[in-house]
C-alpha cells in the first residue's frame, strides 16, 4: 500500500537507502519519505543501526601443542553517518568479521602456552578488537566490544588437568596431615618426658621422705631403748614392713599373687645367694 502512494515508512533504529534509476542518492532517517517510484526512485534497502552480536567459534593450537576452541563475542552496529559505506561495501558483514576474529586469534594464541592463555584472555580480546576497529571503521562499522567468552581444550586435556590438580590437593592434604600427626608426636613425646621427670620427682622426694622417717625412728628407739643398736632397730623396721606388705596383698579380694614357702628371713637368705653367685662368677671369668 505504502508503494501505491509512493510513500515509505522507516521504522525507528532503522535507516533506508535511497537510490534514483539504481544511483544511491541519500540515506533515509526513521519516519515517512515520498518516493514517486515513476521518476525512479525507491528503497535499495534497509540497514539496522542496533547493536548486533556475533558469537564466532575458532580452533587454534597453543605454545605447547594443545587444541582449544577459543569462543569470541563480537558486538558491533553500523554507523547512521557512514550507512551508505555499510550497505554498499560489504556484501556479508558477519562473514568478514568472523574472518578478522579467526585472523587474529590464530595469530594470537599459538604464542602462548595453555595456561597463559586462560590468563591472558583480556590481551586476545582486546588484540582482536584492536584489529577489527581498524579494519571494519572503513565499512561504516563501529566495533562497540570484543569479549572472550569461552576457552575450550580438549576433553582429554580437560581431564588430564583435573587429575593434575586432584594429584596437587591430595599430596597438599598429605603433607599437611603428616605434619598435623609429627606436631602431635612431637607433644605426645614432651608429654611423655614431663611426666617421667615429675615422676622422678615424686619418687625421689618419696625415697627421701622414707629415708629421713627411717633416720628418726632409729634414733628415737635407740635413744628411749638402751642397749639397742641402729642395725638393731633397722631389722625390726625391715620386719614390720614386710609384714605390713603381706597384709596389704592378703586384704585384696582380686588378688592374683602366689606364694611360694618362705619366712622373714629369706630376705637375708636371698641377698646371701645373689652376692656369692656374683663372687663366683667374678672367680670363674677371672680363671
Amino acid at each position: 500500500m505504502g508503494n501505491l502512494f509512493c510513500c515509505v515508512q522507516v521504522d525507528q533504529s532503522t535507516v533506508a537507502i535511497k537510490e534514483t534509476f539504481g544511483k544511491f542518492e541519500e540515506v533515509l532517517e526513521p519516519g515517512c519519505h515520498f518516493l514517486p517510484w515513476c521518476l525512479g526512485q525507491q528503497v535499495a534497502g534497509y540497514l539496522s543501526l542496533r547493536l548486533q552480536q556475533l558469537d564466532v567459534r575458532c580452533e587454534t593450537k597453543t605454545k605447547d601443542n594443545v587444541f582449544v576452541n577459543v569462543v569470541a563475542s563480537i558486538q558491533y552496529r553500523a554507523l547512521a553517518n557512514n550507512a551508505n559505506d555499510a550497505f554498499y561495501k560489504l556484501s556479508n558483514t558477519r562473514s568478514q568479521i568472523q574472518a578478522y576474529v579467526f585472523d587474529v586469534i590464530r595469530a594470537s594464541v599459538p604464542k602462548l602456552i595453555l595456561d597463559d592463555v586462560f590468563e591472558q584472555k583480556n590481551e586476545i580480546a582486546k588484540a582482536v578488537e584492536e584489529e577489527l576497529e581498524k579494519a571494519m571503521s572503513a565499512y561504516g562499522f563501529e566495533i562497540v566490544q570484543t569479549l572472550i567468552v569461552d576457552i575450550e581444550p580438549d576433553e582429554h586435556v580437560k581431564r588430564a588437568m583435573n587429575e593434575i590438580n586432584a594429584a596437587a590437593r591430595m599430596r597438599l592434604a598429605a603433607n599437611e596431615k603428616a605434619e598435623a600427626e609429627k606436631i602431635l608426636q612431637i607433644k605426645r613425646a614432651e608429654g611423655e618426658a614431663e611426666a617421667k621427670y615429675l615422676s622422678g620427682l615424686g619418687i625421689a622426694r618419696q625415697r627421701q621422705a622414707i629415708v629421713d622417717g627411717l633416720r628418726d625412728s632409729v634414733l628415737g628407739f635407740s635413744v628411749n631403748v638402751p642397749g639397742t643398736t641402729a642395725k638393731d632397730v633397722m631389722d625390726m623396721v625391715l620386719v614390720t614392713q614386710y609384714f605390713d606388705t603381706m597384709k596389704e596383698i592378703g586384704a585384696s579380694s582380686k588378688s592374683s599373687a602366689v606364694f611360694i614357702p618362705h619366712g622373714p628371713g629369706a630376705v637375708r637368705d636371698v641377698a646371701t645367694q645373689i652376692r656369692d653367685g656374683l663372687l663366683q662368677g667374678s672367680f670363674a671369668d677371672q680363671s
